[in-house]
């Protein structure tokens, strides 16, 4: 059975890679996700372009598990020098957007799902969800699935990892940054409200600024001035600079907290974005990461953001590939990572349901 699962894993990441599917236009391949879940005799639910299903035998007194990858897309780069959705497999690679990120985790959960579906007297159900807009943060994917699927007790999130285990994942608080001045001409000795000089001070604070709390998975809350604008000519001093600061947050902190902190200790206007990129975290001693370490799997924290961040419960992050190819030109994902993927997670989940 797994090597049909590994194989049929295959020709659908090949046939999602095949269907453009960026974010908010994944309408084809939740069709094909639907379709193929109902090929093997599953009841599926569709809301907006989310796929969801739940296990044959769903007990409501059970704890529930969620097994949860995107299929939406960033679009390709420039630097693409490959036909981006033609799924090409080369020696041990299989190249196309969304190979790596994240759709070698996606039919990997999906195979994982398949082989648990029919089993009785499991410790755990099983929820499967193939979700959208998660390159865009947006409000139609996982976050508005919350409300519709049954309570969630703690999630795999499939994102590539080289199936290691990312207990925990920053968070992000984007802030908008204004300094006021008086504008005039440059020439002119008498101006001592240049918002270039004025916001010095603050973005000095910025970069030197150390948060107190250090957390033993992700380390320092980190703060970077990615953007700067001010003035339009030579000789006129600028009535304002804009900056923006994103701020990755550990599991030390709220972004709430953050934020206030942001603002107790700077002089311009500071403003954040969004508070709801939050950081996440499982217990190190949960079952499910004791279950991957029993298979090899490391630990460790994530800087980079997921959907593990609109989840409310506890989340592990995992699954074939390397993050280090997302977005990339030339995207792939080695064939052996994707069976891995398949076995991995059947076997994650062997350990725990």
């Amino acid at each position: 059975m797994i090597e049909k699962l590994q194989s049929e894993a295959l020709e659908l990441l090949q046939n999602l890679i095949k269907t453009q599917s960026f974010s908010k236009e994944e309408e084809p391949t939740a069709k094909i996700l639907s379709d193929w879940l109902k090929e093997r005799g599953i009841e599926v639910k569709r809301d907006l372009n989310n796929i969801w299903a739940t296990n044959k035998y769903f007990d409501e007194t059970k704890p529930t598990v969620l097994l949860n990858s995107h299929h939406d897309t960033v679009k390709p780069n420039q630097a693409y020098t490959r036909d981006p959705f033609e799924a090409k497999i080369e020696g041990e690679k299989l190249y196309g957007l969304g190979s790596n990120d994240a759709g070698g985790c996606l039919v990997g959960l999906l195979s994982a799902f398949v082989y648990f579906y029919p089993q009785k007297e499991l410790k755990y159900n099983i929820v499967i969800a193939a979700t959208a807009e998660e390159e865009i943060s947006g409000e139609n994917g996982i976050a508005y699935m919350q409300n519709i699927m049954p309570k969630i007790d703690v999630a795999i999130v499939g994102e590539p990892t080289l199936l290691d285990l990312a207990i925990a994942e920053k968070g992000l608080v984007v802030f908008d940054g204004k300094v006021t001045g008086t504008p005039g001409h440059a020439a002119h000795i008498s101006n001592d409200q240049n918002p270039i000089f004025k916001a010095i001070k603050d973005l000095e604070w910025i970069n030197t600024y150390q948060f107190l709390k250090i957390s033993e998975a992700l380390g320092k809350v980190k703060m970077t001035v990615s953007q700067i604008n001010a003035g339009k000519q030579h000789n006129v001093v600028p009535s304002e600079l804009n900056f923006v600061l994103d701020c990755r947050v550990t599991d030390k902190y709220t972004n709430a907290e953050i934020a206030e902190i942001v603002a107790e200790n700077t002089e311009c206007e500071v403003k954040p974005r969004s508070l709801r990129l939050n950081s996440s975290s499982i217990d190190p001693k949960h079952e499910l990461v004791q279950s991957g370490i029993a298979l090899g799997s490391k630990t460790y924290g994530s800087p980079t953001l997921s959907d593990q961040c609109r989840l409310t419960c506890q989340s592990v992050k995992v699954g074939p590939g390397d993050s280090l190819r997302s977005h990339s030109a030339d995207e792939f994902i080695y064939l052996q990572e994707v069976y891995n993927g398949v076995v991995f997670y059947i076997d994650l989940l062997k350990g725990v349901v």
